[in-house]
């Protein structure tokens, strides 16, 4: 069972659910057991990880989204700095969620709302926003001009869209995201 309950670790950077580890055959009993023995580090209700697990650069937004039970997408500022995106360095965790999720948590923004299997990408445990979509959730959000224009030079420099991508897309996600995007290609376009 350990062997097995490694194997799901890898792939989260040591954490994993009290559920995965009932699937892999740990009881309830062996669960806290091991949790009180030091075995385990309970990292949160259900939560664990292996203390011998070295610290990833995205930990966080792995337990996240386990805490969210697998249905949250890293989205709009988090997305742009896990992608690299600008200068964001968001001070809580954004999450976009489906319309019936309820949990709430302190560091946490919950943006409710569909993501498309081709709006997100794994990432080490955990799904993001592609980087077309984080620019136009970030826009939606209201997200400064300059911002925004950061942001847009970055991904246009690194081939990860086009503009012509952008102006497609961007219509969707309602006219101020529209009309955000607009100026900041402008002022994209408009530096050497």
């Amino acid at each position: 069972m350990r062997r097995a309950l490694m194997g799901v670790a890898a792939s989260q950077s040591g954490y994993f659910t009290a559920a995965q580890a009932g699937e892999i055959g740990y009881s309830y009993a062996s669960q806290k057991f091991h949790a009180d023995h030091g075995n385990w580090v309970r990292v949160d209700r259900g939560i664990y990880r292996l203390p011998e697990w070295p610290v990833g650069e995205n930990d966080s937004l792995i337990r996240w989204s386990l805490w969210a039970r697998g249905r949250a997408v890293v989205s709009h500022d988090t997305a742009m700095s896990v992608h690299g995106l600008g200068d964001f360095n968001p001070a809580v965790v954004h999450l976009t969620v489906p319309p019936n999720f309820r949990s709430r948590a302190p560091g946490v923004r919950i943006h409710r709302g569909e993501v498309d299997s081709g709006d997100f990408e794994s990432h080490g445990g955990f799904r993001v926003t592609t980087p077309l979509r984080t620019i136009c959730d970030t826009a939606a959000s209201g997200a400064s001009v300059e911002d925004l224009a950061a942001a847009v030079r970055d991904a246009l420099d690194a081939g990860l869209f086009t503009r012509s991508m952008l102006l497609g897309r961007i219509d969707e996600f309602g006219p101020p995201a529209a009309l955000g995007v607009e100026r900041a290609l402008h002022l994209v376009e408009a530096r050497p």
